[in-house]
């Protein structure tokens, strides 16, 4: 399998090229990446590409849909649920369903929670391209546009990307690569949702209204992320650590 990568340094966001052989036939993850170095890649290996798969509609994976579409004619791919915000998909892919390039043996996983129709692709059975569902040491938030519930981004880590072999390869959506066997042992998230850790139980305030703060990790960008329960009406969310402001109100 050839990969390559290209990052957009505004968002860290990732473009993944991924072809069967040399000379032969490519799918590109996610369209936020520069364009030129996968170009480059393309004619280094002489691979044809054959569609853009999309992950999920927020701008810093999609910024170059149609320069694709036009330079190389391939269609554009994604759920059906986000076909609006897309502005038009070419294909409409369902969860399960599945597509060959060349050599690639391609499924794609609905994942939502960061967005309503978030995709992960499994190529190969080895290697998951997961979005912004699950990072290296870090997973999506849950109070993004298109968002849903952090029950489905934790139901869509736990009963979906997990059921898969450990050695699978994770290509996220932003930053470095990492495997699920990795992310079972070390990601914080899990670790909480496993019960290998302890809650936090600081009284915070996010976004105006009060909170308790479960998890503060560290995210993709050197930042931070949290979970936190909002306490007027019990729901739990995945937020940026900097809209978690300290509070004098004391946890229950």
């Amino acid at each position: 399998m050839i990969l390559a990568c290209s990052r957009n340094r505004r968002w860290l966001s990732n473009s993944w090229l991924v072809g069967d052989r040399p000379g032969g036939h490519a799918v590109l993850v996610d369209s936020g990446g520069p364009v030129e170095p996968l170009r480059e890649a393309l004619r280094e290996h002489r691979l044809e590409l054959d569609a853009v798969l999309c992950t999920h509609h927020h701008v810093d994976h999609v910024l170059h849909n149609e320069d694709w579409k036009r330079s190389e004619g391939c269609p554009v791919c994604g759920h059906p649920r986000e076909e609006k915000l897309f502005g038009g998909l070419d294909r409409r892919l369902e969860d399960g369903d599945e597509l060959e390039a060349g050599g690639l043996r391609i499924r794609a996983l609905h994942i939502p929670g960061h967005t309503l129709g978030q995709l992960a692709f499994l190529v190969n059975g080895s290697h998951l391209f997961t979005g912004d569902t699950l990072f290296r040491g870090s997973v999506g938030g849950t109070v993004g546009p298109g968002h849903t519930t952090f029950e489905d981004l934790q139901h869509s880590i736990l009963e979906k990307l997990f059921r898969l072999p450990p050695e699978t390869e994770v290509l996220p959506g932003h930053m470095e690569a990492t495997t699920l066997a990795r992310e079972w042992e070390e990601n914080p998230f899990l670790r909480l949702w496993r019960g290998l850790e302890a809650p936090q139980a600081e009284a915070v305030t996010v976004f105006g209204r009060p909170a308790t703060l479960l998890l503060r990790a560290r995210d993709y960008d050197g930042g931070s992320k949290c979970q936190v329960r909002f306490e007027d009406d019990g729901s739990l969310a995945v937020v940026p650590g900097s809209r978690v402001e300290p509070s004098v109100r004391k946890p229950d």
